[in-house]
């Protein structure tokens, strides 16, 4: 019924935020550049969170037969504040940033659409509990799609990780 519907939708998005936390936890590893490797593990960090929280509203419904929506936490500002901080950002001339740590992040923005095309499929299709569980996914989840595009970006551009947590999340 609409239970076990709710209950693979979690279930598949854990294996969604499992493979984009992976590709995260990989980048931190193979990063060369400081802010590149603390960029990727505030993302790994954010995606294990949202496993987290799965994991738990999962085993409520499992309980229960209720999904209850809890508060998704995000350190990812919003759409938003990352456009006006990249275009806060100086043009100082940065160093040589890898061309690996650009496939890196071209991987990662790849699993993130992929992610965000989910959650915004969930919204459509679920009944509403379902609709209402993952609606704040699908802002988080565009949000991190901007943070890696922006990275992506700034790297290319002007050679530099774009240090998202140095500008206000508050203002924008």
């Amino acid at each position: 019924g609409m239970t076990n519907a709710i209950e693979k939708a979690i279930l598949a998005a854990l294996d969604y935020e499992t493979k984009v936390r992976d590709v995260y936890a990989e980048a931190v590893s193979k990063a060369e550049d400081e802010t590149g490797k603390k960029v990727f593990k505030v993302l790994a960090d954010e995606e294990q969170g949202h496993i987290d929280y799965l994991e738990d509203r999962l085993s409520v419904l499992r309980k229960t037969g209720k999904v209850e929506p809890g508060e998704v936490k995000t350190s990812i500002p919003t759409k938003q504040a990352i456009k006006a901080g990249v275009q806060k950002l100086k043009r100082t001339v940065g160093r040589e940033v890898k061309g690996a740590e650009v496939d890196l992040l071209r991987k990662a923005l790849a699993v993130e659409e992929e992610t965000s095309a989910f959650y915004r499929r969930m919204v459509e299709e679920l009944p509403s509990e379902g609709k209402t569980f993952f609606r704040g996914f699908v802002a988080i989840e565009e949000g991190h799609v901007a943070i890696v595009q922006a990275e992506i970006d700034s790297v290319t551009g002007m050679g530099f990780w774009f240090d998202f947590q140095e500008f206000d999340l508050e203002a924008g």
